[in-house]
């Protein structure tokens, strides 16, 4: 047989194959735009998959890069390669007025790059990650010549049909958003949608479209406004024939607008979105949220009555209410367990939301948990917006009486960042809560276990009449008042061990510092955080065992000595870091950049069982319910010597994370007994006090 049909009939079913595949990929959930490459590394642990959006914007999927370069930033040029012959691409986008800023440490992001000044792809040749202060290459793509860019695609108006609905030329801004300009439209049908379907012609086969405000209620009218509508759950622009005006109670078109088959317009990653909130009224000159439109049907307890969660889907949003009694320094924070199927806080997916009594405001904030363990900028519990995300979660309403702090918000369903936002599903999911102290920052800092969902709770949030609420939050009695233990007092001791444990914030930590505490503290000696005493001219030992492991933050706690009550140098800005004055525990690199010098293995004195500090009358009995867990390695040492300069007062800290250790007292030969005999007053007058009690 001739082999000329066989290879024609190959070459057609490949190119079949191609189109589909192409189709398939415009149309999936994997469609970023144009593919361009994966970025090439040579150092710093350089990853990500390059897109092109449009003419002007790199979308980078799934970024890495460790952040320790010291002047680091995405940069692209006309040359035939790398060089400094190219311009920085600010990320994030800033002022203009504004120096870029240094690249941090990426792990796993997803970064939208719009090329400044008007620059449009067709003018750069590559991308790179490039350090200026010694011209190096970190990692690059080349975007190929022949590239074709995903733009925007300007349609015809709405045909003209009935009830005054017109517009101006409409305009897919991506695959799932189109524009609607100066549309005009009576709102006198009694049923009437924006409505999408396959076909020549619109007909009674399609599906309704939120209006701007992402309702799904009956069209109002319009008189010459500029909208944006969203294409609802998985639909496209790739999915469907038309865009219409219909009213569903007598099957008819108002007018439509048909959609080519030939477009290639950019990927809905949130980039285009404009639109406002789901409860915007443009027609109102104070637009508020509808609060008395969407009545909270449902209402779920947790951590034993003392959370209430209320919540009702509203499009392609949900609204949530969330009560607790808590105190003025404490948060609230609700969400989807980071995993299905048990109450999991790694993975995590929140909204804290508080009272901030210093500024007199609510919050709603949407926090991803990396770790167990305080942001330091990288992981831990963090708000997205400080691991390069959003804040998601839109502020509704709130109020506090009597004890109970109610805040109401909305978030969408989806987000475009999957990897700190997760989606809510259709069906039941498994949800956490938590209570715990906010920090000065006003941020989650760690909570106790005993405030924490421990068993698998979960809530189908498309579900209605859901009534589970039994208790009413105001007939609460308030949490006891629990008599913290004294301070311990160390003297007369050259060489100490120095590891971690937990904060026993009832009390221990919290109390004693008036700081919130995150879970964890220094056990000096073995002791809870005590004060110590040392005098100038002597040299002392800490044998350090606070982790030595910077990817497992929950564990890295390298030990430094400093005049800052707070600590966390190693997440400071250069002009934080400057207000501190550092004596021990911190070296500079031949570049001038901090580094801790005493981080050892990790050991950490464990709860046996349960945390029974809030049942413990004194810190020996707690203590006898710890037991020390080691991981291997060696410790470190840090030897200080202080010297005349050395302040009275000064701190044991984390050169990694905040609030984590206690005073040191500093005397001289002579007057070494002044301090000490204030402590042993101290003491005392707190015993006293207890006592009365």
């Amino acid at each position: 047989m001739d082999a000329t049909p066989l290879r024609l009939i190959s070459v057609l079913l490949l190119f079949a194959y191609t189109t589909s595949h192409f189709n398939h990929a415009k149309n999936g959930p994997n469609y970023y735009g144009s593919f361009v490459g994966s970025l090439k590394e040579y150092g710093h642990g350089i990853k990500g998959d390059v897109y092109v959006l449009d003419s002007s914007m790199i979308f980078i999927k799934g970024f890495c890069y460790d952040g320790t370069g010291p002047d680091a930033y995405f940069w692209v040029g006309n040359t035939s390669a790398p060089s400094p012959q190219g311009y920085i691409v600010p990320y994030p986008e800033i002022d203009k007025n504004r120096d870029p800023p240094v690249l941090k440490a990426y792990n796993y992001t997803d970064i939208f790059l719009k090329l400044p000044d008007g620059k449009q792809i067709r003018d750069i040749k590559w991308l790179s990650v490039w350090c200026r202060r010694f011209t190096v290459n970190f990692g690059d793509v080349y975007i190929q010549a022949n590239l074709t860019v995903p733009k925007t695609r300007v349609l015809p108006e709405f045909s003209r049909l009935a009830h005054g609905l017109r517009s101006e030329n409409i305009t897919i801004l991506d695959s799932k958003t189109f524009y609607i300009p100066n549309l005009h439209y009576d709102g006198a049908a009694p049923n009437a949608y924006f409505w999408v379907g396959n076909g020549s012609e619109p007909n009674t086969f399609g599906v309704k479209v939120p209006s701007e405000i992402k309702s799904l209620a009956p069209l109002r009218s319009y008189q010459g406004e500029d909208i944006e509508i969203v294409l609802p759950t998985n639909l496209t622009v790739y999915d469907i024939d038309w865009l219409a005006v219909w009213c569903v109670d007598y099957k008819q078109n108002f007018g439509h607008v048909l959609i080519p088959k030939d477009i290639y317009v950019p990927p809905a990653l949130g980039q285009t979105k404009i639109t406002p909130p789901w409860w915007y009224d443009p027609t109102s000159s104070t637009p508020q949220p509808p609060l008395s439109k969407h009545e909270l049907t449902n209402c779920k307890e947790m951590l034993e009555g003392r959370v209430q969660v209320q919540w009702e889907m509203i499009g392609d949003a949900i609204q949530i209410k969330v009560s607790g009694r808590i105190r003025e320094d404490q948060y609230i924070a609700f969400g989807l367990s980071g995993q299905d199927g048990k109450a999991e806080m790694i993975g995590g997916d929140v909204v804290v939301v508080a009272y901030i009594n210093k500024t007199g405001r609510f919050i709603a904030e949407d926090y991803y948990i990396s770790a167990y363990a305080q942001c330091d900028g990288r992981k831990g519990v963090c708000p997205d917006v400080r691991i390069g995300g959003k804040n998601h979660a839109d502020f509704v309403d709130g109020e506090r009486n009597d004890g109970v702090t109610t805040v109401t918000y909305t978030r969408p369903l989806r987000t475009d960042e999957p990897m700190v936002d997760r989606a809510i599903p259709s069906t039941e999911t498994s949800v956490i809560a938590a209570i715990g102290p906010l920090n000065v920052r006003g941020e989650a800092n760690a909570h106790e276990s005993f405030d924490m969902t421990t068993a698998d709770i979960r809530i189908d949030f498309t579900s209605r009449n859901v009534h589970e609420c039994t208790n009413s939050l105001y007939n609460l009695p308030d949490m006891p008042d629990i008599k913290p233990w004294p301070p311990i007092l160390i003297t007369n001791e050259t060489t100490f061990s120095a590891r971690i444990g937990p904060a026993a914030a009832k009390r221990g930590y919290t109390r004693l510092t008036g700081q919130p505490g995150w879970g964890i503290a220094w056990y000096i000696n073995d002791k809870l955080i005590p004060e110590i005493t040392v005098e100038r001219g002597q040299t002392y030992t800490f044998i350090v065992e606070g982790g030595n492991n910077p990817t497992n933050p929950a564990r890295y706690h390298p030990f430094y000595i400093t005049d800052s009550p707070e600590g966390g140098f190693g997440q400071k800005t250069e002009e934080q870091q400057r207000a501190q004055r550092v004596f021990a525990g911190v070296k500079y690199d031949a570049d001038g950049n901090p580094y801790p010098s005493a981080a050892g293995r990790y050991c950490e004195w464990v709860l046996k069982a349960g945390d029974t500090s809030a049942n413990s009358e004194t810190f020996e009995s707690f203590f006898e319910t710890l037991r020390l867990d080691c991981n291997e390695g060696q410790p470190a040492e840090l030897n200080w010597t202080v010297t005349e300069e050395t302040p009275d007062l000064v701190y044991y800290q984390c050169y990694q994370h905040n609030h984590l250790g206690w005073k040191i007292h500093v005397v001289g030969d002579a007057h070494a007994i002044v301090p000490l005999m204030s402590m042993v007053l101290t003491t005392l007058l707190v015993g006293v006090l207890n006592f009365l009690r």
